[in-house]
């Protein structure tokens, strides 16, 4: 894994993510976005949760890691089961999230990449080859096994993703 890589790429991301909330307009906020029921203003707050679920992330894979496959396996079989309620969580949750200001949410945004630069900076190579398995029907950028090294690359595909679906002035 190319740690430095990961790091840049966090940082462009948390730069690219302030210069949005700068330059967004009241109007432009409240505007859908594309390709989702979402406002601007929740696909902001969607965008930094991609990097806060990391957090979580992390856990999970270092515990089921360590724990023999079938049990992560049965755990993601058990998740891909309760998609449904999974997106309309995801949705209402972002919903509501959105009703945090964007410039607040710029400064979760930091606060939670300080923290992710810390944590990868502390985490040892045997450690970033741990993995488990993944609820695929979850996010499109899960894959059926992921390991600790994935996870870290994770944020970046989707606020990639989503990033593209705003509908904000360039």
């Amino acid at each position: 894994m190319d740690r430095q890589a990961v790091h840049e790429q966090w940082e462009r991301d948390r730069v690219a993510f302030h210069e949005l909330v700068a330059a967004a307009t009241s109007a432009e906020l409240r505007r859908r976005s594309d390709g989702t029921r979402w406002t601007n203003q929740q696909l902001l707050f969607h965008l930094v949760f991609g990097y806060q679920i990391v957090r979580a992330l992390l856990v999970l894979v270092r515990v089921f890691g360590r724990l023999p496959d079938p049990v992560s396996r049965e755990f993601a079989a058990a998740l891909n089961a309760v998609t449904r309620p999974f997106h309309v969580i995801n949705y209402l949750g972002s919903c509501g999230g959105g009703l945090i200001g964007p410039h607040q949410a710029a400064r979760w945004l930091d606060h939670i990449i300080a923290s992710l630069h810390r944590s990868l900076d502390r985490t040892g190579e045997a450690d970033l080859a741990r993995g488990m398995h993944y609820p695929t029907r979850w996010d499109p950028f899960f894959q059926p096994y992921m390991t600790l090294a994935d996870i870290y690359r994770y944020p970046a595909q989707h606020f990639a993703f989503h990033q593209r679906q705003l509908t904000l002035s360039p």
